[in-house]
């Protein structure tokens, strides 16, 4: 089968760098209701879910599905890309609905039967997107996020999932309302350290796994909440490091609730 691409050779205007450069800044993206995907990986995966509502490309780049794409050189591609090294293809793509309540509802009744993640005040879009991918990697398809952990449409987020943004479902909530209406019976779990010994305390295979901020943990609104307190031990002797990163944090228990299944 030939796949049609639309190409137009174009020099790209002063009003869409302007465009494209402002989409750094969250009340930009929801104003627009756009976000800006980059390199064939990424945007060849939000293909696959979206049409994008601009597609800017080298001479180099095939869309993996028929496209409009105009054309530009590397030279005009390094004045709108916010890599420093950038990827033959940069897209625009709409930003997904806000969340409804049925939405909601829906996401409740998911992590009654199946593993869901949330995050409590993540703030460093690097740990948000490793985060997702970690998410992508092991199979867990939804993301409830606190209304003040960092925006996932972000540049550097996107980026830092490497594709994986398109696969997995992000919800920004009232994350304390939103734990109180799970079923009674919905585990939920925490990392704190106080908590138990993950390596040796039941997991399921459903449920809430929540992570918490980078600095101070769950937030005292989320932690009355926990069902299940666990702790990651340090095999450390003497002096170790305080803590781990939360992704890494996030990718371990992860891993644990996985293993437990096999």
């Amino acid at each position: 089968m030939i796949l049609l691409n639309f190409a137009r050779r174009i020099m790209i205007s002063k009003n869409q760098i302007k465009l494209i450069r402002q989409l750094d800044k969250k009340k930009n993206r929801q104003r627009e209701r756009l976000f800006v995907a980059e390199g064939p990986k990424v945007v060849g995966d939000f293909m696959t879910h979206h049409q994008p509502a601009m597609l800017f490309a080298t001479d180099d780049y095939t869309p993996p599905c028929p496209a409009d794409v105009q054309r530009i050189s590397p030279d005009e591609l390094s004045k709108i890309s916010f890599l420093q090294h950038p990827q033959q293809v940069l897209a625009l793509f709409p930003l997904p609905d806000e969340p409804t309540d049925d939405a909601l509802h829906i996401a409740r009744q998911h992590a009654s039967g199946a593993l869901t993640l949330a995050l409590d005040g993540v703030q460093d879009p690097g740990n948000l997107g490793t985060i997702i991918r970690i998410a992508d990697w092991f199979g867990i398809d939804t993301i409830l996020c606190s209304d003040d952990t960092a925006d996932a449409w972000n540049p550097k987020v996107v980026q830092a999932t490497m594709g994986s943004l398109a696969r997995v479902r992000l919800f920004y909530t009232d994350l304390p309302a939103w734990l109180r209406g799970l079923p009674s019976d919905t585990p939920v779990y925490g990392t704190l350290l106080d908590g138990d010994n993950i390596y040796s305390q039941p997991l399921s295979a459903r449920g809430i796994i929540i992570m918490g901020n980078e600095g101070n943990g769950l937030s005292p609104q989320v932690r009355p909440l926990v069902t299940h307190r666990l702790l990651i031990p340090s095999y450390g002797s003497g002096d170790t490091a305080e803590s781990l990163n939360v992704a890494i944090a996030t990718a371990v228990v992860c891993a644990e609730f996985r293993r437990r299944e096999s």
